[in-house]
């Protein structure tokens, strides 16, 4: 049977990567779908796709589109039960290098996004009496990389706040993070150029895991289905990292 007949979920960061993997996996577990993206192309696409989901475009960083978005699951259809948030922008360069706008605009995506949903969100995922959080979050959080500073500090805190709102709003809302290592998405890619040889560097870190390979959004996608399913009841306040073993290596 499937796991989430009925639920309704936000995905944020659905056009592409890992987000798309899990609005595609919700949506096979029965679940009603609003879709975020700034990609319009790529989101009417998935909607399509995805039959009866709902695809509205626009910046999560911004905290009108973040009401928009809650309002547009109420009005959709009349509840809402589940987020899962996966947008996120890299801001690569050092301390000294990186700009103050590519700063603030890594946080406002990466963290600051997550706050303004959430407050939106929890009076209505608290009606549901089953509400769910689940940040996509990152080894970056546990582990530093060269010239990710603003990456890294967003993910540790992104770490922090869904610890404190799985606290907070306890027993009506479970909140979890997943912690990916890396996966095989445009993300990794953009990420590497960090490095002197790109492609150099992806393969290095496919081969530091353990597993020997990336990972992939499907990966990804039955991790964070176990954590918005009843199968992970008793889980909350969680950080789980998938990393095909490349923390332990």
């Amino acid at each position: 049977m499937a796991k989430l007949v009925d639920k309704v979920c936000i995905v944020t960061g659905a056009t592409s990567g890992m987000g798309k993997g899990i609005a595609e996996t919700l949506y096979a577990e029965g679940a009603k779908l609003i879709l975020s993206g700034r990609n319009t192309k790529r989101g009417n696409k998935l909607s399509e796709k995805l039959k009866g989901s709902v695809f509205v475009p626009g910046d999560v960083s911004q905290p009108e589109y973040n009401e928009k978005l809650v309002k547009t699951a109420i009005d959709q259809f009349g509840k809402l039960d589940v987020l899962s948030l996966n947008a996120g922008v890299l801001g690569l360069g050092n301390v000294v290098d990186l700009s103050v706008s590519d700063w603030r605009n890594t946080l406002d995506v990466n963290l600051s996004s997550i706050f303004y949903i959430s407050k939106y969100a929890i009076p209505h995922l608290q009606k549901s009496g089953q509400g769910n959080i689940l940040i996509n979050a990152s080894i970056a959080a546990f582990k530093s990389f060269p010239n990710h500073p603003a990456y890294c500090a967003s993910k540790a805190a992104s770490i922090a706040l869904m610890k404190q709102m799985a606290v907070e709003y306890a027993p009506q809302i479970r909140v979890n993070a997943i912690c990916p290592g890396p996966v095989d998405t445009p993300l990794i890619w953009d990420s590497a150029k960090a490095f002197d040889n790109p492609e150099e560097a992806v393969q290095n870190a496919a081969n530091a895991t353990l597993l020997n390979r990336l990972g992939t959004p499907e990966d990804i996608a039955k991790l964070a289905l176990f954590l918005i399913s009843d199968d992970s009841s008793w889980i909350t306040g969680t950080a789980m990292t998938i990393d095909g073993g490349i923390l332990n290596a």
